[in-house]
């Protein structure tokens, strides 16, 4: 290693040799060297400001109304605190390992969980990562026995650190390819903020802190911005609608305000007067009416209380000899002040780009809460629930993160198990979508009337197997689970019968 790094590292990372440089799909800062180029100065800064920017912009549409409801719809579905209950559990029910190291790889989980406080703050740090699109956790160790595993983790914020993948190259000497040598990734910590820049090593800041890619855990949104290769949150897509809606919401308090009252035009007729004379003459009469003269009894002065807005004045025009004399109209006000369309269609514009459902707008005609079956679940509803799904999958990888150090530096595992491991692991929230558990009876009390209907058929047209398969729609997996449980709690076999009469009860007790 060229230079030190702070922190620790408990695997060494092997480069095999391709001639592919990968794919940017984290938001670091790549520099790639190489092609004779040697000492080439990464100059980050345009994109680090502008990465930290989006983070800025993020963080202040959060503190308004409209976003911040929806980010509140968004966490309360995807975090859930309830007392006795835990946010989220593991399940290995798919792990070929052991039972001693399914159960030393839940326990470490647990620890983590606690380290993390998540049962209590879950809801607080969800929402941080949500909004950032990013989040990191600085992973502190005890150096001199790392075998006791991770003591504290502690929260960096994400506009003062960043990660960086340097890529040697090295030109084939036979075919003269340029194939990728070595490939070194760390992170940079540098609380000033402002600047917002960050060089690969040989360029080092005194201030900047560079550590080893282990100790600090870090989990991003998954959307990379293709063009300007950073990470963008969930709040990107709606930073337009958001800009539109405030502004047409200023635009109609000004509105308003200018247009609410009512006003007075004065037509003064100054006859024959030279225009300067006029001038003159309409403004001593202005002066005249407008004045507001009153005697103050505590001081014993007369005060000139002529304290007017100004988008409350009155009109005052000369009128030359010929017209009409002097006269007085009523400038009228606006008439289409209580019309809001527009700031409506802006404001369920905002909602969807943050994926919340129309329905769960305040003020909109599908605000009432229906409970019923699958014909009261709107389309919105399901898509929501997948989203809710998708943006879990992905903060849990921090989990997944944190359990692999902490698996390697306590020697339950080797880097080798860790890749079986990490496929077998799930992770399961608890959920309070009714929604969701409406939609999933919905569809089994869907797939049990047609298996009754189909009844008569089977072991004549259809098969059982193809009957649990596309109309049951049971996997491989589940069918030989499912097989096992009948056959441990009834003794029999399933497959010996043309359908299994349990279902079958199961079928009348729906019905």
């Amino acid at each position: 290693m060229a230079f030190d790094l702070f922190g620790f590292s408990v695997t060494k990372k092997k480069t095999q040799k391709t001639f592919v440089t990968p794919e940017n799909d984290d938001g670091a800062i790549t520099y790639v060297e190489g092609g004779g180029f040697v000492g080439t100065y990464l100059n980050t800064d345009i994109d680090a400001r502008d990465e930290n920017v989006l983070i800025q912009k993020y963080r202040e549409m959060a503190m308004t109304q409209e976003v911040d409801l929806a980010i509140t719809d968004v966490i309360n579905e995807a975090v859930l605190h309830e007392t006795g209950k835990a946010s989220v559990n593991l399940s290995l029910e798919k792990s070929d390992q052991s039972d001693a190291i399914k159960k030393k790889i839940s326990d470490e989980f647990k620890n983590i969980v606690k380290l993390l406080d998540f049962n209590k703050t879950g809801y607080d740090t969800f929402r941080k990562w949500y909004i950032d699109g990013k989040l990191y956790h600085h992973i502190v160790i005890d150096k001199t026995k790392p075998k006791e595993g991770i003591k504290h983790l502690i929260s960096v914020d994400a506009l003062d650190i960043k990660k960086v993948r340097e890529i040697k190259k090295e030109k084939d000497a036979v075919t003269g390819v340029e194939f990728v040598k070595e490939i070194e990734e760390y992170f940079i910590y540098r609380p000033d903020q402002a600047t917002g820049q960050f060089t690969p090593s040989g360029r080092q800041h005194n201030e900047e802190v560079k550590v080893q890619t282990d100790a600090i855990s870090y989990v991003h949104s998954g959307m990379i911005d293709a063009e300007k290769q950073v990470v963008i949150g969930y709040l990107y897509k709606s930073i337009k609608p958001y800009n539109q809606l405030r502004m047409i919401e200023d635009s109609l308090v000004i509105y308003r305000l200018a247009r609410a009252p009512e006003r007075r035009i004065f037509y003064i007729d100054v006859g024959n007067l030279p225009k300067l004379k006029a001038e003159q003459y309409l403004r001593s009469v202005m002066d005249k009416y407008k004045q507001k003269v009153v005697y103050n009894a505590q001081t014993g002065e007369v005060e000139d209380q002529k304290k007017q807005m100004s988008m409350l004045e009155d009109f005052w025009l000369p009128r030359r000899e010929g017209g009409r004399g002097t006269e007085i109209n009523t400038l009228p006000s606006g008439q289409n002040l209580g019309e809001i369309d527009d700031i409506e269609y802006f404001r369920k514009k905002l909602y969807q780009s943050l994926n919340i459902p129309i329905s769960r707008i305040e003020g909109t005609d599908s605000t009432a809460f229906n409970l019923g079956r699958s014909t009261e679940i709107t389309r919105d509803e399901v898509k929501f629930s997948k989203f809710i799904n998708r943006i879990r999958q992905r903060f849990s990888s921090l989990f997944t993160d944190l359990i692999r150090v902490q698996l390697l530096l306590k020697g339950v595992i080797k880097e080798d198990d860790w890749h079986e491991i990490k496929d077998a692991i799930e992770y399961v929230w608890t959920r309070d979508s009714y929604f969701a558990e409406l939609k999933q009876n919905e569809i089994l009390r869907e797939r049990l009337e047609v298996l009754s209907s189909l009844d008569e058929y089977i072991g004549k047209y259809f098969s059982n197997e193809w009957v649990r398969k596309n109309v049951l729609r049971q996997s491989e997996d589940d069918i030989e689970e499912m097989d096992k449980q009948i056959k441990d709690e009834t003794g029999e076999d399933p497959n010996d019968a043309e359908i299994n009469p349990d279902l079958l009860d199961f079928q009348d007790t729906m019905k």
